[in-house]
């Protein structure tokens, strides 16, 4: 039986209406109430090797939150003054430029558990290349030298994977010495023409014997001479936040021992693989080297 043009007109507009529907996003239960939530970061603009500072202002009170950032955890806590929750991140060096996930979930008092994701880019970073001449043991260990090289490593990779959601540091991270720097956060270094690494911290143009401060405070986490490190001091700062002193004349603290931001660690010197006396130091976040000028200039509460 031939339909007329208005009946078949009125079946076109409810299949329509069905496609919209069927096609209209879900709105997931733990979404609704996190619609005017505010997340900023700290660079503005983020590039690869760089700390980041997230703060998240929700729209009503949370008991807690957690994120997860490039396939790691954030922890936030509580920020009474700015009524924000804050929380260090990183990005590495590896990470290509693009748009990235943060994931944030919570709990609130009412026994509900609301989930946010805000999308943020990371850009490439611009880094400078450098060649460097170093003793020849340096760049061709002899077998006992690498017999060595392969303990520090072992030692490092068990002392470097723990991460526990406590937080040792408290405010601001500060510089460790007053002194110019003498080269940054990744640089391409070429050793005596051969060997090709990539510079992971910071160093200070300090004569030997300078005195180094903790960058914040923390728990000694190694205290002792490594082949490529010298003298090296490792302080955890909780939550997978690592700083790192290398090249020390001497150590002044010991494994296991709570120091407070600003304290004494050790003296600079040129021990290890070094050109000469400087101090270096390095920030390991989750496993992630990340660049220790922007940490120091972060807004920390």
């Amino acid at each position: 039986m031939n339909k007329s043009p208005e009946h078949r007109c009125e079946q076109l507009i409810v299949c329509a209406i069905v496609l919209l529907a069927a096609a209209a996003p879900a709105v997931s239960q733990s979404h609704k109430g996190t619609r005017s939530w505010v997340v900023r970061w700290e660079p503005s603009q983020l590039v690869n090797g760089v700390p980041v500072l997230f703060r998240v202002t929700p729209a009503t009170p949370l008991k807690s939150l957690t994120g997860t950032w490039l396939g790691h955890d954030v922890f936030f806590a509580y920020d009474s003054t700015t009524r924000s929750w804050f929380g260090i991140g990183g990005v590495s060096l590896q990470t290509h430029a693009g748009t990235y996930p943060l994931a944030l979930r919570a709990s609130t008092s009412r026994g509900t558990e609301p989930s946010f994701e805000r999308r943020v880019s990371v850009h490439r970073g611009r880094y400078p290349s450098i060649s460097v001449t170093v003793s020849k043991q340096y760049t061709e260990p002899s077998a006992e030298q690498l017999q060595a090289i392969k303990q520090d490593t072992a030692t490092k990779q068990e002392s470097f994977h723990r991460i526990t959601p406590d937080r040792k540091w408290s405010g601001p991270f500060r510089a460790p010495v007053s002194a110019p720097i003498s080269d940054v956060f990744g640089t391409r270094r070429t050793f005596n023409g051969k060997v090709q690494s990539m510079h992971q911290g910071l160093d200070y143009a300090v004569p030997r014997g300078t005195p180094v401060s903790a960058l914040n405070s923390g728990t000694v986490l190694l205290a002792r001479p490594l082949f490529f490190e010298g003298n090296c001091v490792v302080l955890d700062h909780g939550q997978g936040l690592l700083t790192l002193y290398l090249h020390l004349s001497e150590i002044k603290v010991t494994e296991g021992e709570h120091v407070e931001s600003g304290e004494q660690i050790g003296l600079s010197g040129g021990t290890g693989r070094a050109t000469g006396p400087h101090l270096h130091i390095a920030v390991r976040w989750q496993g992630v080297y990340l660049n220790p000028l922007t940490l120091l200039n972060l807004g920390l509460p």
